[in-house]
């Protein structure tokens, strides 16, 4: 058969089209990238929307579709579920995958623990670390220090002296000391792996007591301020007010703060991130010059 696979919007390589490909690739299908053009040649074509937001204008009836984007229900057969990934669909030469799955919190603004539910660990990092000729391995935990597994995790990336990505940053509202300085204990890098940095949040300006403990706790622990990222979600539960007094409370700790909108349609919210997320900008100019 021959197969494609439609990324609608995935900022890195799309783990669950990689391990469609690799299972299609398995029974002897071809497999290649959706081309509009070509869509009447293909056998099966499967489609991955990760956000709600994004244009899902190139999705057809006749596609199989998945992700969050598209709904919560919906989950790999456990036989592809269970397959190697495709590295080669997207020709990365990394490594991409899940240590846990699930959740602690439930913040209102995120689907992650109605879709998967308590923190439960699902995979070690050799079964993760497949790309064995790069040392880099990006982990999508939604809750890395919820998994009852995380020493053992962590043990196993020192061990095997990989480089970390945590893409979706660490929970700072309740990390211990003794997490902390685990994490101090490892290579955590940007997602490019160009520098040293691990990534956090402050999702609401009420947690900044406790934001500030954990911050004290990771800077104590040896984790330079300026090798912290702090994802800000703004346009959620917040005045512009609020929004620009953690960004500048951050830039003041040393730390960068990058603004995630939560409505990207909203004029202030794209102008307040572009501001931000644009570090000379941010660094040269007031938010008020800046949006004159």
């Amino acid at each position: 058969m021959k197969i494609a696979l439609l990324d609608v919007d995935s900022s890195i390589p799309n783990l669950a089209l990689m391990k469609i490909s690799a299972w299609h690739k398995q029974q002897g299908d071809t497999v290649e990238h959706y081309m509009p053009l070509a869509h009447r040649i293909y056998d099966k074509i499967y489609a991955s929307k990760i956000f709600n937001f994004s244009d899902g204008s190139d999705i057809q009836p006749d596609m199989i579709t998945g992700g969050t984007g598209i709904d919560l229900e919906t989950n790999l057969p456990q036989e592809i579920e269970d397959m190697q990934p495709d590295y080669s669909f997207y020709n990365y030469p990394h490594s991409i995958g899940f240590s846990q799955r699930g959740c602690r919190f439930k913040c209102s603004f995120c689907v992650v623990p109605k879709k998967e539910g308590r923190p439960k660990s699902t995979n070690t990092i050799a079964e993760i670390w497949t790309n064995r000729k790069s040392k880099f391995v990006v982990l999508l935990d939604n809750d890395f220090f919820g998994n009852p597994e995380w020493r053992d995790r962590i043990e196993e990336i020192k061990e095997y002296d990989l480089k970390v990505n945590f893409s979706q940053g660490i929970n700072i509202r309740i990390i211990s000391e003794r997490q902390a300085q685990a994490l101090a204990s490892v290579k955590a890098v940007n997602l490019n792996n160009t520098n040293n940095q691990v990534t956090f949040a402050w999702d609401s300006i009420v947690d900044e007591k406790v934001v500030r403990r954990g911050f004290d706790r990771c800077v104590k622990a040896g984790i330079k301020p300026y090798r912290m990222q702090f994802y800000v979600l703004i346009g959620f539960n917040s005045t512009p007010e609020e929004d620009l007094h953690r960004v500048m409370m951050l830039k003041s700790w040393g730390c960068d703060p990058y603004v995630m909108p939560y409505d990207k349609s909203d004029l202030y919210q794209r102008r307040f991130a572009r501001w931000v997320n644009h570090r000379a900008v941010f660094k040269s100019c007031s938010f008020e010059e800046y949006a004159a």
